[in-house]
């Protein structure tokens, strides 16, 4: 039976050890030592995954361990940070060797993909909980902040939001779709792609930037409140995915609008700068889409006195939309 220190040996630290290149001490020692490149500062972030609340009990652990570094990688990219490394602390019900096995191969991959090497962590016996911290750089001139977004500024979205809710409504039994659909949203739900070369590309170009976890309606909220600032979006503009525009039209906006797990970037850019983030999406691999315009407060108009989304349609008809991002202790 594998012991606590056996278990992180075996799956975690040879691996680790193997692949240090950017620590000054990685895995092994009471605290790794890290830092950033000159001229930069360490971009930090903390994300944790429960049973139950952020993953279902019986997800692929190799899909699992995907998806457990991918969401804190995509912490890095909404802030243009470059990856340096992460910490895994985890707690277990039981040792069970072909799931550390698949698990550990699902984290290595990514961390292999995107150069961001393990460099500590813990584990203990309880209820299955991944929590994963991680560290990055960034100019701090060019770091995409969310206070940052300024009237006048275009609102962007990487990709297809809405595929993920689509997925876990299907798992859910919510709605149904073919078979080729189906595992297109599935696999959007369990094996998210950070966006970190578009992060990249967006310094210098982008103003104000965060990643879709919760939802583009509740996250550009975000945003808005940290900048001072109003939003007017066009609730038909965010693209959708051949598999997500086959279901029902209320769902499709549903999930694109109010949706999460997609981990795409929302961003704010001048008008002026739509041929650079147009070339930045097309040098990061990804689509990038226009869907609405930063307003000014206007303590005159009830709409806009207060940071807010306004909603219209492809036509610009105004649209009265309720939409609420997910909830960590009101989801349903």
């Amino acid at each position: 039976m594998l012991s606590e220190f056996s278990l992180i040996d075996r799956y975690f630290a040879q691996r680790a050890r193997a692949h240090t290149r950017r620590a000054t001490l990685g895995i092994g020692d009471d605290c790794a030592l890290i830092a950033p490149p000159p001229g930069e500062v360490l971009a930090v972030s903390t994300d944790m995954l429960v049973e139950g609340r952020h993953f279902l009990p019986n997800v692929d652990p190799h899909a699992l361990g995907h998806k457990a570094l991918a969401v804190n990688l995509s912490d890095l990219a909404a802030m243009g940070a470059a990856p340096l490394g992460f910490t895994l602390a985890f707690s277990l019900p039981a040792p069970r060797e072909d799931w550390l096995a698949a698990f550990s191969a699902g984290l290595f991959e990514l961390a292999d993909r995107y150069d961001c090497e393990l460099i500590g962590g813990d584990t203990t016996a309880g209820p299955l909980n991944l929590c994963l911290t991680i560290f990055g750089s960034v100019p701090p001139q060019h770091a995409l902040r969310r206070d940052a977004a300024r009237p006048g500024d275009d609102v962007w979205v990487s990709g297809t939001p809405g595929d993920a809710r689509a997925g876990l409504g299907l798992l859910r039994g919510e709605w149904t779709t073919n078979e080729t659909d189906a595992a297109v949203l599935r696999r959007a739900l369990e094996r998210p792609e950070p966006r970190v070369a578009l992060g990249l590309a967006l310094r210098g170009v982008a103003h104000a930037a965060l990643d879709v976890s919760d939802g583009l309606a509740g996250d550009l909220l975000h945003i808005l409140e940290r900048s001072n600032v109003a939003a007017l979006i066009d609730a038909d503009a965010p693209p959708k995915s051949a598999a997500l525009a086959k279901l029902p039209r209320d769902v499709q906006r549903q999930c694109a609008l109010a949706g999460g797990d997609d981990y795409e970037l929302c961003f704010t850019a001048p008008p002026d700068r739509r041929a650079a983030v147009e070339a930045a999406a097309q040098q990061a691999g990804v689509r990038a889409t226009r869907i609405g315009t930063i307003t000014a407060l206007d303590p005159a108009d009830p709409q806009r006195a207060t940071p807010s989304i306004s909603w219209r349609d492809a036509s610009g008809a105004p649209l009265n939309l309720t939409l609420q991002g997910f909830d960590h202790f009101h989801a349903d």
